[in-house]
């Protein structure tokens, strides 16, 4: 049964971005957020180009290989240049919530502009059986709220950014976790958390 999750990229701060992100500037100065794609020796069986230290690549990969459809939050997509490349997953579609309709910019993405709900179930049905991942502080904190999220990988960089986007936004109440795994790497540590219901 697919399930949704969300792995990404966090400074010990709570940023997922860095200073002044947005078009053109992608996720602003928090390119450091994501040098652990680079710093290894093990290529990633699922995206091309990351090299990886061996207890990552093992994190990373088995995560990636879940992921069947991508979902992101509007200001993520466009952040992003509205993944020019077609989605963020090297085979998943990608499916943008939105507060408005817009056409999208490539045959693998969809736009969904009637609610996280919403969104969630037609990313559901593009994974066919496979898990949704999760992209952006906003969309993650709105699924957390309405209990639409199974489990949480927090890649937290050793880092302090001092500003940039949140990860994580108010939420109407406590949101209980429970540990899952602890894999500390040379310059991440993968923290992987189940939701509690």
């Amino acid at each position: 049964m697919s399930k949704v999750i969300c792995g990404l990229a966090v400074s010990v701060d709570g940023y997922i971005t860095g200073r002044e992100p947005g078009p053109g500037h992608g996720l602003g100065d928090g390119g450091a957020l994501f040098d652990w794609y680079g710093s290894g020796d093990v290529p990633s069986r699922v995206f091309d180009g990351f090299r990886l230290t061996e207890p990552s690549a093992r994190i990373f990969d088995e995560l990636a290989s879940r992921v069947g459809a991508t979902l992101a939050g509007h200001t993520t997509y466009t952040d992003s240049n509205r993944f020019a490349e077609g989605a963020p997953h090297p085979t998943a579609p990608l499916v943008v919530l939105s507060r408005s309709d817009f056409p999208p910019a490539n045959p693998r993405q969809t736009i969904v502009s009637t609610g996280i709900d919403d969104a969630v179930d037609v990313a559901k049905r593009a994974a066919d059986g496979k898990d949704v991942g999760l992209m952006g502080g906003v969309l993650v904190t709105e699924a957390l709220a309405a209990g639409l999220v199974d489990e949480l990988i927090l890649h937290q960089v050793p880092i302090l950014l001092g500003a940039g986007r949140r990860f994580f936004h108010d939420l109407p109440r406590h949101i209980r976790l429970g540990i899952l795994e602890v894999v500390a790497a040379p310059d991440v540590t993968h923290l992987h958390y189940e939701v509690k219901r």
